[in-house]
């Protein structure tokens, strides 16, 4: 099969509303930036910034020769799509593009929109799922073994993953999608393919890196919390696009999850905050930061499938557990710097497997979990999506990580993590004290102390 099967007018109202939704998960990795921006310390937000948006141009890139045709090709033994079929997006840009009432219009469509939309909205996922994994590894790891890693793992990893997972729902059907088409797992937005991966990732990233110059006994502060809440609010307006676009259309699917995740998220953030006053003593913005992206990680994979009391108990779960969980690092021994294990894994799993347990009839998906009488069935075939989304990942990851670190180096030097990775990484300062009064000097040593 050279193209997509479907040839003909695209429907105007779909076409707009994933135009839309393909611009607002775009916005998320900005939103990201600036949400693990805030939380380094001054003299790395640049960099931390730089691994996000480089995201955006590097797979961007990779997305539109290969990337999509290794997602949405035909199937090769059940591991990724034909990478020849799509390459470069042959035979995606044909047909007349006029308005859905012309008798002439004629394009290639994925559904009931313009197969390049498609595309499009599917590259901002690969997009996001990259940028991601930094902040496991912020503070120590090098700009460029960053690119080259984030290049090999898109490529080995997220693409072929991609293609066990999104390839389904009818758009892609005949494409493979192993996960969705023969296992029956329920993934709707990404919780493996998007969560699970890139917190697995991060977690071999940061393993094969090292921990940070003094950590867990020096104090790792967050330098600006305005930027953590800016981004936790550019991300959860980005969600929409994420979770609702993933209907594929404007239709009833897209309105139902747009609401399981508002309230999904809402109770991610007031469970996050109870924890940390009930444990703490005082609620944080962090904290609600956090709990905001929690919720909204939980609900991804669940958010066709559950009700409203279904997505409150996952936004609650999901808060509770990962405002614990993020605790792990400290226990084990692993410097997961801005908690992606703790919030995006851990939030991953319990998302895709709670659709076992809440899942409900009348949702979009039509499915019943265990506590609406649907037994254990679907709750196996959630955890064993999860599981090998996350063995792979984790596994790719380690050896990549590895090979680079032997070849290239993947950390910074110590005199470079102490001057602060802007500087030595990118010979720039986000914020510069000698304008404010300081000599170069002083300039440095504050760096330093930040």
């Amino acid at each position: 099969m050279d193209s997509f099967p479907l040839i003909g007018a695209p429907d105007a109202g779909d076409t707009a509303w994933m135009l839309a939704s393909s611009a607002l998960v775009l916005l998320m990795t900005p939103g990201l930036a600036f949400f693990y921006g805030g939380m380094v310390r001054g003299k790395n937000v640049l960099n931390m910034i730089m691994m996000s948006i480089s995201a955006m141009g590097l797979i961007g890139v990779l997305w539109s020769i290969y990337g999509f045709s290794m997602a949405f090709g035909e199937d090769k033994n059940n591991l990724f799509g034909d990478p020849w079929q799509y390459f470069g997006l042959r035979k995606l840009f044909g047909g007349a593009y006029l308005a859905s009432g012309s008798s002439h219009a004629a394009v290639p469509l994925a559904g009931t929109i313009p197969a390049t939309v498609f595309v499009a909205f599917q590259a901002m996922f690969a997009i996001i799922t990259v940028a991601l994994i930094s902040g496991a590894v912020a503070d120590r790891l090098r700009f460029g073994p960053w690119l080259v890693f984030a290049g090999i793992w898109a490529t080995v990893v997220y693409f072929p993953v991609a293609h066990w997972v999104f390839a389904f729902d009818g758009v892609t059907a005949s494409h493979g999608g192993w996960i969705a088409n023969k296992l029956k797992a329920i993934d709707f937005a990404g919780g493996t393919a998007v969560h699970i991966n890139a917190g697995a990732a991060g977690l071999a990233l940061a393993l094969v890196l090292g921990r940070r110059n003094g950590w867990p006994k020096t104090p790792f502060r967050p330098h600006n919390l305005p930027f953590v809440m800016l981004g936790a609010g550019l991300l959860w307006f980005g969600w929409y696009g994420f979770n609702a676009g993933s209907a594929v259309g404007s239709n009833g699917a897209a309105g139902a999850t747009f609401m399981t995740t508002t309230v999904a998220t809402c109770a991610g953030m007031l469970a996050w905050l109870v924890v940390e006053k009930l444990r703490d003593g005082k609620p944080t913005s962090l904290g609600a930061a956090s709990g905001i992206v929690a919720g909204l990680v939980a609900i991804t994979p669940s958010c066709s499938s559950v009700n409203v009391l279904g997505a409150l108990a996952i936004g609650i779960v999901a808060g509770a557990i990962c405002a614990l969980a993020v605790g792990l690092k400290f226990r084990f021994g692993f410097d997961d710097s801005l908690d992606v294990v703790g919030v995006h894994l851990v939030g991953g799993i319990l998302g895709t497997l709670m659709v076992g347990l809440v899942a409900a009839p009348e949702a979009p998906a039509g499915v019943k979990g265990l506590f609406y009488g649907g037994g254990l069935d679907q709750l196996w075939r959630q955890a064993v999506g999860a599981g090998a989304v996350l063995a792979w990942s984790f596994t790719a990851a380690l050896v990549i990580a590895f090979a680079i670190k032997k070849t290239i180096g993947l950390r910074a030097s110590d005199e470079d993590q102490s001057l602060g990775l802007d500087e030595s990484e990118h010979a720039e300062t986000a914020y510069d004290f000698a304008a404010l009064g300081g000599s170069p000097a002083l300039s440095r040593a504050a760096g330093r102390e930040a």
